[in-house]
């Protein structure tokens, strides 16, 4: 019996074959073919519309945008250092010169080939004395692949996949090479002394672009291999004589001063490249990399000679001009006299010496001074003797003055009248009482003649004594109360108070920038966290640290009528002259205040005679007696303030920072200002710092 899906399909079948039977009989309609064809044919039109379009755009529109991208492509600019300036002290005194050597340069062709290159360094050795063997591992093996036969071995015998992609295209030049890098065998490197030293040269010369010089490193030449180089500088492809300076700084204390200059083969501090680059600076430019040399930078930096140099679409030559002449850079003079500055430095070594024989230097780190032209900024010694611990001598350290910090003591009591003025704390000349100030669970706060009694004084006075507790009563006014036996502070004007103090002080220069003329100096110790215990030795120096030029600072503003200007040690740029001579002068630096002090003539009057008074009064209680000259009417101020130390045992030593400002009119007129650190000494009775200001202001008297 058949069944339903047998049935079924046979019918399906004949169904099917029914269907395909009318289809093979159906006549087929004819292709249109002219319809695709126009459609293409205006694809393409369009395209070409296109095309025309953007060619217009190029070559009419934009075409000056074209022209100068092929003339980069086909134009060199070279720049060439100068001869850099030097630096003299005020008296025309050189610090620094330029000492003319001999040398052997190569400047790269565009044409040149590395077997080229190989052949010369390998040549050169036999001509010169060559010295360095510092080469890199890559130098080596880069060396090892210049010559053209072991590139193209090397290369050979790379696996197929460091040589071409996985569709069978050759990778970049650039990788294959980096790939045979990699495949030199390490015995093929395996250099003796003398070939890294000829390896050294050729990675000098490798290292260089396109029509640029590099002074090739080697052992001073002689009149020899002078002669004999310059004789083959037709077979040495590059190869010349050459003249080139060395930077040689005079050793004096004001060397570390004047700074370094970097040598041409570091070229550009890595930090600073790209800046002088935009500047126009070659990469192995010699720059100033800290101090004088790198603050003048620019003036002592020559003008470069600049060439441009074109060559045809086979990279010859096609023109080779100088577009820029070069020259020597600008000279300064600095405001520092040599004989002065060294006289200063004698005459705090005479003190330290002294000190340190009567065991009373031990834990001190040294004795620093500044003398500055209060008037117009000029600094004319910044002279430092830096102690180590326990030692017997000292060295010279005129950075010290800029760098180190220390507490400063009493010298601010100036800035903190000045503060209670300009918040209202204090009037004039009012009278406080110095008597011990007891604030609860605290010791009592004295002044160091506390012990003979209580007394009324003014302000002048409080100067003139040197009142701790005087200081410490501006400063709870400053925190909103008024001083009563075992009284508590209160800290809800301590901010407010601490701002006072601090801004205070920075309107006469401590704490903050003094705007030196020279990169590196300390804005002082100002620490962020702070009690309302620390308001309170805040007002008699006791608490924020300084350095000695913003000590110095600080008295110029008060010696010159309440300007602070900014210290500087350049005095002229001038225009390099003939034979390493100073030349004319081209400008001077200008004499730049910063601010005005928040006082009026009557309170700076009071500042000044409390500061004539420390010096000359006739009480017994004057702090600055040992200031007094004969020759030189001087008025300041010192400050002692209670610090300590560690001995060799670990145990803590109570000492004192013994520190000292003044300022005089000398006889030529120079309004001078002084400042004085001379930190933890064990003796806080000891004269030497006051002696010090003394013998720097009769210097200059009796040599100006």
């Amino acid at each position: 019996m058949t069944s339903f899906w047998e049935k079924n399909s046979q019918k399906w079948k004949k169904w099917r074959q029914k269907r395909k039977e009318k289809r093979a009989n159906k006549p087929r309609k004819p292709v249109n073919i002219s319809r695709r064809v126009y459609l293409l044919f205006g694809v393409v039109f369009v395209l070409f519309l296109l095309l025309f379009a953007r060619l217009t755009y190029m070559q009419v529109y934009n075409k000056s945008f074209y022209t100068k991208k092929l003339e980069d492509n086909s134009k060199y600019t070279v720049r060439i250092a100068s001869e850099r300036g030097q630096i003299f002290d005020a008296k025309g005194i050189a610090l620094t010169t330029n000492q003319s050597k001999d040398v052997i340069t190569f400047t790269r062709s565009n044409l040149v080939s590395s077997d080229t290159m190989k052949s010369v360094a390998e040549r050169l050795a036999t001509l010169v004395t060559l010295t360095e063997t510092k080469v890199t591992d890559r130098q080596k093996r880069e060396f090892y692949l210049a010559d053209s036969a072991n590139y193209k071995r090397v290369v050979n015998d790379l696996p197929n996949d460091k040589k071409t992609d996985k569709f069978g295209n050759k990778l970049a030049e650039a990788t294959i090479y980096n790939n045979a890098i990699n495949a030199v065998p390490d015995e093929a490197v395996d250099y003796s002394e003398d070939e890294l030293k000829i390896v050294y040269i050729y990675s000098q010369m490798n290292a260089v672009s396109n029509f640029s010089t590099v002074i090739l490193k080697t052992a001073d030449l002689t009149p020899d291999q002078i002669a004999i180089v310059a004789a083959k500088q037709k077979e040495l492809n590059g190869i010349r004589v050459a003249k080139d300076w060395e930077r040689h700084t005079s050793d004096s204390s004001l060397s570390p001063l004047i700074g370094r200059v970097s040598s041409s083969e570091a070229g550009l501090p890595q930090e600073d490249a790209k800046d002088y680059l935009k500047k126009g600076y070659a990469l192995n430019d010699r720059v100033g990399t800290s101090y004088l040399e790198k603050e003048y930078e620019e003036e002592l930096q020559g003008k470069h000679t600049v060439r441009e140099i074109t060559v045809d679409k086979e990279g010859k030559v096609d023109s080779d001009k100088i577009i820029q002449k070069g020259s020597k850079g600008n000279n300064l003079k600095l405001t520092i006299d040599l004989d002065f500055q060294k006289g200063v430095e004698d005459i705090l070594g005479q003190q330290l010496s002294s000190e340190i024989s009567g065991n009373k230097a031990t834990y001190s780190e040294g004795m620093y001074a500044v003398v500055m032209n209060a008037d117009t900024g000029a600094v004319l010694a910044m002279a430092g003797q830096k102690h180590e611990q326990g030692a017997q001598d000292f060295k010279a350290d005129a950075l010290g003055t800029i760098t180190d910090v220390f507490t400063p003591g009493s010298v601010v009591k100036g800035a903190t009248l000045t503060a209670g003025w300009r918040s209202g704390a204090i009037y004039g000349e009012q009278v406080l009482t110095d008597q011990p100030i007891n604030i609860a669970s605290s010791p009592p706060i004295t002044s160091w003649f506390t012990d003979k009694g209580s007394r009324a004084i003014t302000a002048t006075q409080a100067l003139e004594y040197s009142s701790n507790t005087y200081m410490v009563q501006i400063a709870i006014k400053l925190l909103g109360q008024q001083y009563v036996p075992g009284m508590s502070l209160s800290t809800d004007n301590m901010e407010k108070a601490m701002t006072t103090l601090r801004d205070t002080y920075a309107e006469f220069g401590m704490g903050v920038s003094t705007g030196l003329d020279l990169p590196g100096e300390s804005e002082g110790y100002i620490p962020k966290n702070y009690n309302v215990a620390n308001v309170l030795t805040e007002a008699f120096g006791q608490y924020d640290s300084y350095t000695t030029i913003q000590l110095a600072q600080y008295v110029a503003s008060i010696a010159n009528g309440g300007k602070r200007v900014a210290p500087h040690i350049v005095g002229g740029i001038y225009d390099a002259g003939k034979n390493g001579s100073l030349g004319t002068l081209s400008s001077t630096v200008d004499t730049r205040v910063l601010n005005k002090l928040s006082l009026d003539s009557k309170q700076l009057g009071i500042i000044q005679q409390g500061f004539h008074d420390v010096v000359n009064s006739g009480s017994s209680l004057a702090t600055g007696k040992a200031m007094a000259s004969s020759i030189i009417p001087i008025s300041g101020k010192t400050g002692t303030a209670e610090t300590y130390a560690t001995d060799g045992s670990g145990n803590s030593v109570t000492t004192v920072n013994l520190n000292a400002v003044a300022y005089a009119t000398a006889k030529d007129g120079t309004k001078l200002a002084v400042g004085i650190m001379y930190p933890h000494a064990l003796d806080w009775k000891s004269k030497a710092h006051q002696n010090a200001v003394k013998a720097i202001m009769e210097l200059y008297q009796n040599t100006h």
